[in-house]
């Protein structure tokens, strides 16, 4: 099964719908070109929602760590929304879940954009 990406746009934040899986091959590289692309063109708050990602391999986790990174040092942010329960505990267990920002609903991780960073 391909990643399907679904692009919105909510406000000033992008919210990319996530579809699929999220594994080594061509679903790992659209979601690295995808997080490139919306970089260069100067969004600087990104969401992908997980909702319907039913697996991540560890090139998937490794993929979504460096859009992370490179988000990061362009100065924009990138977290995660609603994480299945799979995916939570996969988090939690590389503990990955210190790095990445979670949020259960778009408002919440609209509203954390404009909040303090805390870290």
């Amino acid at each position: 099964m391909a990643l399907y990406i679904i692009e919105k746009l909510v406000s000033d934040t992008l919210i990319l719908d996530l579809r699929g899986r999220i594994v080594l091959g061509e679903e790992t590289e659209s979601l690295r070109h995808e997080i490139k692309r919306l970089l260069d063109a100067g969004h600087t708050r990104i969401v992908l929602n997980l909702e319907d990602v039913i697996y991540v391999d560890s090139v998937g986790l490794s993929t979504m760590v460096a859009c992370y990174t490179s988000a990061r040092k362009q100065g924009a942010e990138l977290k995660l929304l609603k994480l299945t329960k799979r995916i939570r505990d996969l988090l939690q267990i590389t503990r990955l879940s210190t790095v990445f920002e979670t949020y259960d609903t778009l408002e919440a991780a609209q509203k954390s954009f404009a909040a303090p960073n805390n870290s």
